[in-house]
C-alpha cells in the first residue's frame, strides 16, 4: 500500500516508531532510549578527552562535542554523529555513545548539536550540519577519513550532507562512508502527520529536502563514499520502505551502497547497541576504517 493511499491515522502510525517495538510499550521504549544514550554517553566522556561545546558557527545551538582517544596520532579517523529525535527532542549531549568502542580503536567522534524546532526549521537544521562538518575538516586538517553516521532524523541529516553542492563552501570534504540508520529519505509522507506540527514544513520545503530527490547531486559530490543503509527488523513497514527505497536508487545511480537489515532489533536499539564494540554495525564501521 502506497502512503499516499492511507488514512491520517494509519500514516501517523506508521511514522511512530515507538509503537512497533517487541520489547516494551511505546512510552516505555522511548525512556529506555534516552536512559541507554545518556550512560552511553556517561561512558564515553569517562573513556575519553573530550572537547566540549566547541562552536561552529555563531548561533547558540552550533556546537560540537568531540571525543579524542588518549593515543591520539595525527592521522585519525573521524567520525561525526548526528542525532535523531524527529527533527524536535534529543541533542548532542546524549549522543556520544558510539565513543565507547571507537576510542578504544583510535578513532575521533564528534557529536553534533543542531537547533531542532520549534527554534529551528528544516532548511536552518541542513544547513547547520553541512556547516558543521565543513568546520571539523577545517579544524582536524590531519584527518585520514572522515565518516558520518545518522540516526532516524539524523540519517535524513546525513544523507543531507551527502547530498551537499560543496561548490559554495571553503572547502568539499572528503567522505570515505556513511551510516545511515533507520532514515527518512522522503519528507512527503510526514507533511499531514504530527511530526510536522512543529516543523511546519510545505511540500515546498519538503521536496527541496529530500534526499530521494537529490541523488544526482549526491552522484557528484560523494561517488567514492561507501553508504551504508542500515534499517531495523522491526521498524514500521513505511520506514523500512523509506530504506529500501533509498537503498535501490542509490545503486541504480551507480553508487557504493550497501543494505544491511539488522535482525533482532528495532528502531531504537539499532542505534543503542553502537555502544558495543562486538555489534553487528559497530564491526562493520571498524572494518571499513581498516581496523576490523
Amino acid at each position: 500500500m502506497d502512503w499516499t493511499d492511507m488514512k491520517k491515522d494509519e500514516l501517523e502510525r506508521q511514522y511512530s516508531p515507538s509503537r512497533w517495538s517487541h520489547r516494551m510499550s511505546a512510552d516505555d521504549v522511548i525512556k529506555a532510549h534516552v536512559k541507554a544514550l545518556k550512560e552511553g554517553t556517561e561512558r564515553a566522556r569517562g573513556l575519553a578527552q573530550t572537547l566540549l561545546n566547541v562552536p561552529y558557527g555563531e548561533g547558540d545551538g552550533e556546537k560540537l562535542d568531540v571525543y579524542i582517544p588518549s593515543t591520539s596520532s595525527l592521522d585519525v579517523h573521524l567520525v561525526v554523529y548526528l542525532h535523531g529525535g524527529y527533527w524536535q527532542f534529543l541533542s548532542k549531549e546524549e549522543s556520544g555513545f558510539m565513543a565507547v568502542p571507537l576510542v578504544d580503536k583510535g578513532v575521533v567522534v564528534v557529536a553534533v548539536g543542531y537547533d531542532i524546532a520549534p527554534k529551528g526549521n528544516m532548511d536552518l537544521m541542513v544547513a547547520q550540519v553541512r556547516r558543521s562538518v565543513v568546520s571539523i575538516v577545517q579544524q582536524y586538517s590531519h584527518i585520514r577519513g572522515l565518516y558520518l553516521c545518522g540516526h532516524s532524523a539524523g540519517a535524513h541529516l546525513a544523507a543531507m550532507v551527502l547530498s551537499t553542492d560543496w561548490s559554495q563552501y571553503s572547502v568539499a570534504p572528503q567522505i570515505k562512508g556513511a551510516f545511515l540508520v533507520s532514515g527518512i529519505y522522503d519528507l512527503l509522507p510526514i507533511l499531514s502527520t504530527y511530526v510536522n506540527e512543529p516543523l511546519k514544513m510545505t511540500e515546498e520545503v519538503a521536496v527541496r529536502n529530500s534526499p530521494s530527490q537529490l541523488v544526482p547531486q549526491l552522484k557528484l559530490s560523494s561517488s567514492s563514499c561507501h553508504i551504508v543503509v542500515a534499517v531495523a527488523e522491526n521498524d514500521s513497514p513505511e520506514f523500512r520502505k523509506q530504506s529500501e527505497e533509498y537503498y535501490k536508487t542509490l545503486e541504480a545511480a551507480g553508487l557504493n551502497v550497501t543494505m544491511e537489515d539488522v535482525p533482532d532489533t528495532d528502531h531504537f536499539n539499532i542505534i543503542e547497541q553502537l555502544v558495543d564494540g562486538d555489534y553487528r554495525l559497530t564491526k562493520l564501521l571498524l572494518k571499513m576504517m581498516g581496523k576490523s
